[in-house]
């Protein structure tokens, strides 16, 4: 293939911009912003679950002394109301009465059991919802991070993405002063190697880097300007 050389020196301006795109996608799927909002996904992960569990934990207590609390209503009243019978002196038969003030002595032991099951049950509810209240708070609080994280990491691609959109419009400049099939095979190349074309300086390609044999150097040395030459160690267009 033959272009010119000054066309063909074009060519270091796209694999300049390609360059730079590249560079520019790599710092935006790289974003230390995206890192660190991963970590916060896995940690808000793990403390949805932890606040799951602290709430059900919460909600079995509070069911557990609803249930107490309707068992001991129920022997509070009827403390109350046998009290009252024994205080009015209403029950004369003295075997009934002594069966009445076991009762009521049976009374009392369970309903001092139950308001100790229940003290103990309402401190193990409070100190739940403590729990769950930290554990929320804590959810709260990575949110919170996680908002400042993604406004930076949206500022960021915006300014990326900006970026990438200025080289690509410049790229469309340079690429429309140049043959078709110059350009064809630059971008075949490029598809593989990223850009499509580099600069044969101080015997080496600065594309790849590596240093050309002595024949190769001759070789190109010796090639028209206008002969589109290629480097034997990457195959990108060499400019001369």
């Amino acid at each position: 293939m033959q272009a010119a050389p000054s066309e063909q020196a074009r060519l270091l301006h796209l694999a300049e911009i390609d360059l730079a795109v590249e560079q520019a996608r790599h710092r935006r799927a790289n974003l230390p912003e995206l890192a660190t909002l991963r970590e916060l996904g896995a940690r808000r992960n793990a403390v949805t679950q932890q606040l799951v569990a602290a709430e059900t934990r919460v909600s079995d207590l509070d069911d557990e002394v609803a249930r107490l609390n309707s068992d001991l209503e129920p022997a509070k009243a009827r403390l109350e109301r046998n009290q009252a019978r024994v205080d009015s002196g209403a029950i004369a038969d003295p075997k009934a009465l002594r069966s009445m003030l076991e009762e009521l002595e049976h009374l009392r032991g369970r309903i001092s059991k139950l308001e100790d099951d229940e003290l103990d049950l309402m401190q193990k509810a409070e100190d739940a919802g403590k729990h769950r209240d930290q554990v929320a708070a804590e959810r709260a609080s990575i949110d919170d991070t996680a908002r400042g994280l993604i406004a930076a990491r949206e500022k960021a691609f915006g300014e990326i993405d900006a970026e990438i959109e200025a080289e690509l419009s410049r790229r469309q400049g340079v690429v429309a002063g140049l043959p078709e099939p110059l350009v064809a095979l630059y971008e075949k190349i490029a598809a593989r190697a990223g850009t499509g074309a580099g600069r044969l300086r101080d015997g080496r390609c600065t594309g790849c880097h590596v240093e050309a044999n002595a024949a190769d150097l001759r070789r190109y040395q010796q090639t028209p300007a206008d002969e589109v030459v290629r480097c034997e160690e990457c195959g990108r267009i060499l400019i001369r």
